[in-house]
């Protein structure tokens, strides 16, 4: 049974002491991809370093998270396309709209999420969409953008069935769904109940989000079994299914070849 973890930061500073066992735990556990977003010009160093230790393992992404997004974030822009490839780089992200954390600066965020958003489709490639107390605010920005070169993973999804129905009608989206499918109170099982699986992609936001059983500890890659295990509950479909409907959706999404 194989996997991909379509969502990890494996490149952060919880995974220093084992990264490379934790990688290996994932190849155990099935799973054989493992894609990375960046967050900005801080973390490419060691992303990169791991695609290069990990080849056909693990995948980077480019981009600025919207919680890094500053006043002057063309600059920032400027200085994270600098480290673009399209040739290394599978998709833009993870780039959105936070206003949990912080919403002063909810203009900027909006305009680079829009910058980027059209970067993505200038080079052809998805987009990774964060989207934290901010599903109006992201709506609106697609709906203005939207076209069929607009593709990519609404990750983290945690809204409402309509809410998913909406994100799917764009086209070229799948939904990124993760350890929070698992928690006993999150409602996302019923969200996505008549959702097939065959709009969704496996993600651990690891080391963040674990699963049930795990949750309150580090996430990691091992545990992407965890979450199709609960997706074989909801829809009554064999793991095995799962595991292979939601990697066809990933690689289909992320523009790449089997294997």
């Amino acid at each position: 049974m194989t996997y991909i973890d379509t969502h990890a930061h494996l490149y952060a500073d919880k995974f220093d002491q084992d990264r490379d066992e934790m990688i290996q735990r994932a190849k155990d556990a099935g799973v054989n991809k493992l894609f990375l977003p960046n967050i900005d010009e801080s973390s490419i160093e060691g992303m990169e370093a791991l695609v290069d230790k990990y080849p056909g393992v693990c995948y980077s992404m480019m981009g600025i998270h919207p919680c890094n997004v500053e006043k002057d974030w063309q600059l920032q822009l400027e200085r994270v396309q600098q480290h673009f490839d399209p040739k290394r780089h599978i998709a833009i992200g993870e780039i959105g709209i936070d206003l949990y954390w912080d919403q002063s600066l909810q203009q900027e965020q909006t305009e680079a999420f829009r910058a980027q958003i059209q970067w993505a489709k200038e080079v052809n490639l998805p987009i990774v969409i964060h989207c934290r107390d901010s599903f109006d605010e992201i709506f609106e920005v697609l709906d203005a953008e939207n076209d069929d070169r607009l593709t990519g993973v609404f990750h983290c999804f945690t809204g409402t069935e309509e809410q998913g129905r909406r994100i799917l009608n764009y086209g070229g989206f799948k939904l990124g769904i993760g350890g929070v499918v698992t928690f006993k109170n999150s409602g996302l099982d019923k969200s996505i109940a008549n959702i097939g699986p065959e709009h969704l992609v496996l993600e651990t936001d690891a080391p963040y989000l674990t699963p049930t059983p795990h949750r309150g500890k580090r996430n990691e890659s091992s545990y992407i079994p965890l979450i199709a295990e609960k997706l074989s509950s909801i829809y009554n479909v064999d793991e095995k299914e799962i595991g292979n409907i939601t990697s066809q959706n990933a690689l289909e999404v992320f523009k790449m070849e089997k294997g």
